[in-house]
């Protein structure tokens, strides 16, 4: 269990904990106080607040503020009014609150303290928003922030609406590259479509407590191809990519017909991606036939991993029997498709696929392997030919360790040394040139890492845009706190993520 998620869980017990004691105190049964949400509404029937600042909670972003309102209000009916006692409140309340609950020298004082105590609303909004925005902000960037699932490429191990605490401190938190930036949103302010950063304030790479990342954690991070972007997330953003548009098209016609669009963004501000660490700093990454080798020892996929396979039957498969499976039948889904003649192509987790092997008028089940691809990590002209399923091999740089600039490794190397760790490399005439000096070998600076989806043929991953760089991690996935699919996918709320 990494530090992250213990932080939370010590935090939660805490607070609900010390809530458990104040109910009892203020005359609310006690019991009440261990349910979310529910809790806030008897601490609001308790104050006799209008009913609708329960609801306001609800609101995105700004209901945060009145979550705080709500407890600094509660705080205050144990007659605690001082700055520290709301500090406390917001910032430490898995400490504080047990104390109010449970210490002698504390009581509940209700309304009569309150309304002898003379504050104005507006001191109380302002004392709730600042301690809100300190409070999310340190949470945020050293201990977890929260995130949600946007894509199936992690299927089925995390699903669509999945909403997840990211562990910052599981790698050790990194300090923002922009720390003059509007809280609670990531590179663009909602509404107004401009950044909510200033770059005039630009802190270098820096991570405390730093910890590598291991092999098959599911990892947050910002994505290293958004550097420079088309900012047109309709047909481009991160679903096409700059870099990919200027192989197809070329930059001039790039810049001609996109140049208003095209913006940069620094490391912290790019957007937010999730995958699984198949490879570390220093392995040899290699896939024949779907199965992924590491220094060349076969890999196990993940548990819910899915991967298209080739079902070759006698008769039709029955859909309903293929639901109960777990697999989804949906035609615009296209997870299964059937193709006459008895072959189909059914997207599948290897437990599914033994189910349906064992089907009986099922004959054969293969993975079914895409062709070559000149999109794929990198770039190579027709002379090499690697797919999503023959892939490599490729070595991962890690930090120290110096390669041999050859034309090869120039191809492979070339984004790490010049975009990532700043180098002016240049190859004139097959001789490579590294800050304008002639160079025959290059020592990395950092370290780097392989990431790909659980949903290996419906993922965007390390196979098209290359290595994730140790300074665009952000953290790992933790906990998934709540999930949503036509409801409450009750079963996943409150699962470690593995």
């Amino acid at each position: 269990m990494s530090i992250g998620l213990i932080i939370f869980l010590v935090a939660a017990i805490g607070w609900h904990i010390g809530m458990y004691g104040m109910f009892k105190k203020a005359g609310i049964t006690p019991w009440k106080a261990l349910i979310p949400f529910y809790n806030t509404w008897c601490i609001v029937e308790k104050m006799k607040l209008k009913k609708c600042w329960f609801f306001f909670q609800l609101i995105p972003i700004a209901g945060q503020f009145v979550t705080i309102w709500i407890t600094i209000k509660f705080v205050e009916h144990f007659g605690r009014f001082g700055f520290w006692h709301h500090a406390l409140t917001v910032l430490l309340p898995f400490i504080y609150f047990p104390y109010l609950g449970f210490s002698d020298n504390e009581r509940y004082a209700g309304e009569l303290v309150v309304n002898n105590y003379k504050k104005s609303a507006a001191r109380e909004w302002i004392d709730a928003a600042a301690f809100a925005v300190v409070a999310a902000t340190l949470i945020r960037t050293f201990i977890f922030e929260a995130y949600t699932i946007p894509t199936p490429s992690m299927e089925k191990t995390l699903l669509v609406n999945d909403f997840l605490f990211v562990s910052k401190s599981a790698y050790g938190p990194r300090i923002p590259n922009t720390p003059l930036a509007m809280p609670f949103v990531h590179h663009t302010i909602p509404g107004l479509n401009i950044k909510s950063y200033s770059e005039w304030l630009h802190v270098p790479y820096t991570r405390w407590f730093a910890r590598p990342v291991k092999r098959n954690d599911a990892v947050v991070f910002n994505f290293p191809a958004n550097d420079t972007l088309i900012n047109d997330e309709e047909n481009f953003g991160s679903k096409r990519t700059y870099y990919q548009a200027i192989r197809e098209m070329g930059r001039d016609r790039v810049w001609q017909n996109f140049g208003d669009l095209i913006i940069t963004r620094p490391v912290d501000k790019q957007e937010n991606f999730i995958k699984r660490c198949v490879a570390i700093a220093g392995d040899k990454i290699e896939i024949r036939n779907t199965v992924i080798y590491i220094n060349d020892v076969a890999q196990p996929f993940p548990k819910e991993s899915e991967l298209y396979y080739t079902v070759q039957t006698s008769s039709p498969l029955d859909e309903e029997e293929l639901q109960s499976f777990g697999i989804h039948t949906d035609p615009e889904l296209q997870e299964t498709m059937s193709f006459g003649s008895g072959i189909y192509r059914i997207n599948m987790t290897p437990g599914e696929m033994k189910k349906v092997a064992a089907l009986k008028n099922v004959m054969k089940v293969e993975p079914t392997l895409n062709p070559v691809s000149s999109e794929l990590y990198p770039y190579y002209d027709t002379a090499v030919h690697w797919s999503v399923d023959n892939y490599g091999p490729l070595w991962i740089p890690k930090k120290g360790v110096s390669i041999p600039l050859t034309a090869d490794n120039y191809i492979r190397y070339e984004r790490c040394i010049r975009t990532y760790e700043g180098n002016d490399l240049e190859n004139r005439g097959g001789k490579i040139f590294l800050n304008g000096a002639p160079a025959t070998s290059y020592t990395f600076k950092m370290n780097y890492y392989w990431l790909m989806g659980d949903n290996r043929h419906n993922s965007l991953d390390s196979r098209y845009w290359g290595f994730v760089p140790e300074d665009h991690v952000v953290g790992k996935a933790s906990l998934v706190w709540f999930s949503w699919e036509k409801g409450p996918r009750w079963k996943r709320i409150f699962s470690v993520i593995r």
